[in-house]
């Protein structure tokens, strides 16, 4: 993976075939990539800092911040390609991601790491392990990143989710009303089509079909800052990871109305916590908030995860509560 450097002016040349085989999809590892580069950059790009300041400690206290992710995912520059498969499907879970990158050849991953090596100067220690023993490593690495998702990513993916969805939607409208020329034209700046090939501004390689894959796989992402990035593997498609549209609005606060009718169905505590998980947040914290009792704000996150309006996520010691997709329906349906 490499986010679009200063150097070339790339060009992607489409058939017929090429064009029958565009597709979109969420991905995980698309969000886990880099959002955590955000997080170990310290940048302080503005849209995320709400997020970010609420996970940097929780990632200090697990070690994430000098761990296996540390090492493959510098600051700026290339990412190895082995942690973003192509997905096979519209929505991949991370389990089935994680599968693909246990799953990986040993000579992939020399491959990348040798090109890691080569962008950065180095390797790290651990880097240097999974070099030395790529599959026994590679279960470390997916540990980490299972953790990093539960800490980073879990407890926000309702919300996430809820923005990639949209801007497929919008996108595959566009596509039905304008055509593919348009959805390539409105993708970013950085992005355009014309004469049958994409063309992809400040790339830092060239790009040809002889060096990729077949169609594309278009992947809207929270996380990739101001411009997009590409993984180009054949026989795999390539793949355009693009910011996705609403991302700006992605966590500032939700409103919500009245909730009295909520509360006649739900009870007033209940309510009271789902309004307060506007973040994640532990049953300690929201007793604090709300000044209900720890035992009787357990009781009721219980009741509400068994209804599937709250979900839970292991931060550590404690357990973070957020608010599911059902929830955020139900709230923003309130009258």
């Amino acid at each position: 993976m490499r986010i679009l450097g200063v150097a070339v002016l790339a060009e992607l040349a489409f058939s017929v075939s090429d064009l029958a085989q565009v597709r979109f999809a969420v991905s995980p590892m698309w969000e886990v990539g880099p959002s955590f580069r955000l997080l170990h950059s310290g940048s302080a790009y503005p849209v995320h800092r709400p997020w970010a300041e609420q996970v940097r400690a929780r990632l200090a206290a697990a070690g994430l911040d000098r761990g296996w992710l540390a090492e493959l995912i510098p600051p700026s520059g290339y990412v190895p390609d082995f942690l973003n498969p192509a997905p096979a499907g519209p929505a991949p879970t991370l389990a089935e991601e994680l599968a693909k990158i246990r799953a990986a050849p040993s000579t992939r991953i020399r491959q990348d790491l040798d090109r890691l090596r080569h962008e950065q100067g180095r390797l790290g220690p651990r880097a240097r392990t999974l070099y030395a023993e790529p599959q026994a490593r590679l279960v470390r690495v997916a540990e980490e990143i299972e953790t990093y998702w539960e800490l980073a990513l879990a407890p926000y993916w309702a919300r996430i989710r809820a923005v990639l969805d949209a801007d497929i939607f919008y996108r595959a409208r566009q596509v039905a009303e304008h055509g593919t020329s348009h959805l390539f034209n409105d993708l970013h700046p950085s992005v355009s089509w014309d004469d049958n090939a994409l063309r992809l501004a400040r790339r830092p390689r060239p790009l040809s079909r002889k060096t990729a894959g077949a169609g594309l796989l278009l992947i809207p992402s929270a996380f990739t800052g101001p411009g997009p990035f590409t993984r180009v593997t054949p026989p795999e498609p390539p793949q355009l990871a693009y910011p996705a549209r609403g991302t700006g609005s992605l966590w500032g606060p939700r409103p919500i109305t009245g909730t009295d009718a909520l509360a006649a169905v739900l009870g007033r505590s209940r309510t009271l916590l789902l309004t307060e998980l506007e973040t994640p947040a532990s049953t300690t914290e929201l007793a604090h908030r709300t000044g209900l009792s720890a035992a009787g704000v357990s009781q009721c996150l219980t009741a509400l995860r068994d209804a599937g309006l709250v979900s839970a996520h292991r931060a550590g010691r404690s357990v973070l509560y957020a608010r599911t997709s059902v929830a955020e329906s139900v709230l923003a349906a309130s009258p």
